[in-house]
């Protein structure tokens, strides 16, 4: 081929891809007109006088939540509310206070924190806080107190539950926001054991790890994970607690416009497969609390019980933009189980996992049940303290289980007993 002929190739070439992208350019121009019209008419004629930064704001929110119904624009506030609750961790001291929170009343620290380790115990009462008295702080004052980012120590009063005073100085640290909760054994006799899973972040399965093996310290022989009301989260970690339980294959396959990823068991991490397993699942259980359901039940690694699941069979990414301290999430993959099941519910498929054994609750018992798991509930060795404050001042203190018929089912089914009305797939 003719070398000019070659050079005038290459010079088609690059006119095109410039015709591009000036073609490119000009879209940006018309559409970065078409918003700064639509703000000026606002700014200039709505009766009070918008804020700028919000309107821009309210502009990327409704683009990306046109897209579908899981992608969404995060603004300065929401995304630090998102990082916590991703993350795993925010910086304070650690406590649970009781509710009304101008009491001051420390309900229990948490395990592991700086509260416990610096001295602050079940049923302190604040009484100052910073050189302040606790009495000048509203809810939203002492949250902040505890987790300002300009020092490094709460100073604080607290009188125990005997009337004693103290002084303490305890550092803020990164903590951990438990989403692994309320374990404990409830059958002391086959040693069934019990924990919950709030939500999935990316501390939650070294959560889990450390779960099970203080409850196996106390002889577990068999374990319900209780999934309902976890909407999800971390891809990642409801993956990695599906490979303690599965040894071999698939535990779910992500696909997208570019390609199919499969995410496998790992033998070597496979530490828990075997062990006799229930999950607790419901209608607000989604997302990557039905990746780990999913899994177990393709597997035959667990019996799943409770009512059919919500039903979210895709995948989100998340685009932090730091210079504005916001950030973006957009639906990027479907997800499949290993029997290749699409979980996402619509007018066809109007749930998304079939429990194996239905339990269905009423309205007022699943918003009961809703309420009491969303709770934080103590560390077991807090429990002591806290009957024995209940016992001092005549008061409750400890929250009172609901009747719970989906548990009792899965008890049922690891003693060995068939459940009661209404074992059937629906």
């Amino acid at each position: 081929m003719p070398r000019a002929f070659v050079f005038l190739l290459g010079l088609l070439a690059g006119a095109t891809a410039t015709l591009l992208a000036l073609h490119g350019l000009q879209d940006d121009r018309e559409e970065l007109a078409r918003y700064r019209g639509v703000r000026g008419f606002a700014e200039q004629r709505f009766v009070r006088a918008p804020d700028r930064k919000k309107l821009a704001d309210d502009a990327l929110r409704g683009m990306l939540a046109g897209l579908d119904r899981y992608s969404k624009y995060y603004d300065a506030a929401e995304t630090a509310a998102m990082e916590r609750e991703t993350g795993g961790r925010y910086r304070g001291i650690g406590i649970v206070l009781r509710r009304p929170i101008a009491e001051g009343r420390v309900l229990f620290p948490l395990r592991g924190s700086p509260a416990e380790a610096h001295g602050l115990r079940v049923g302190d009462r604040i009484l100052e806080l910073d050189g302040r008295a606790y009495g000048e702080f509203d809810e939203a004052g002492v949250r902040a107190v505890l987790s300002r980012d300009d020092a490094d120590a709460v100073r604080m009063t607290v009188a125990s539950l005997d009337g004693g005073r103290r002084e303490l100085v305890i550092p803020r640290e990164s903590v951990v926001e438990p989403t692994v909760r309320a374990e404990r054994i409830v059958d002391d006799a086959r040693k069934i054991g019990y924990l919950a899973l709030h939500s999935f972040s990316r501390e939650t399965a070294t959560e889990f790890d450390a779960a099970f093996e203080r409850l196996a310290a106390q002889g577990m022989r068999a374990l319900v994970i209780d999934l309902r009301g976890n909407g999800g989260g971390t891809l990642a970690s409801a993956i990695a607690i599906a490979r303690r339980f599965i040894a071999h294959g698939v535990i779910v396959t992500t696909e997208n416009r570019k390609e199919v990823l499969p995410y496998s068991a790992v033998p070597e991490e496979a530490s828990h497969a075997g062990f006799p397993l229930v999950v607790l699942v419901d209608e607000e259980s989604a997302s990557a609390s039905e990746v780990l359901a999913a899994a177990l039940q393709d597997h035959r690694a667990a019996v799943v019980v409770g009512a059919p699941t919500w039903g979210k069979g895709t995948v989100q990414t998340i685009l932090s933009f730091p210079e504005w301290s916001t950030s973006a999430k957009v639906t990027t993959s479907f997800y499949f189980t290993p029997a290749h099941r699409n979980l996402e519910h619509g007018e066809d498929a109007p749930f998304g996992i079939a429990p194996d054994v239905l339990v269905e609750l009423t309205a007022a018992e699943a918003q009961e049940l809703h309420a009491f798991l969303g709770r934080q509930p103590p560390p077991p060795e807090a429990l002591p303290a806290l009957r024995a404050w209940e016992e001092r001042e005549k008061v409750r203190v400890l929250d009172e289980a609901p009747e719970d018929r989906q548990l009792a089912s899965a008890i049922e089914l690891l003693q060995g007993r068939r459940p009661g009305p209404g074992a059937e797939r629906p």
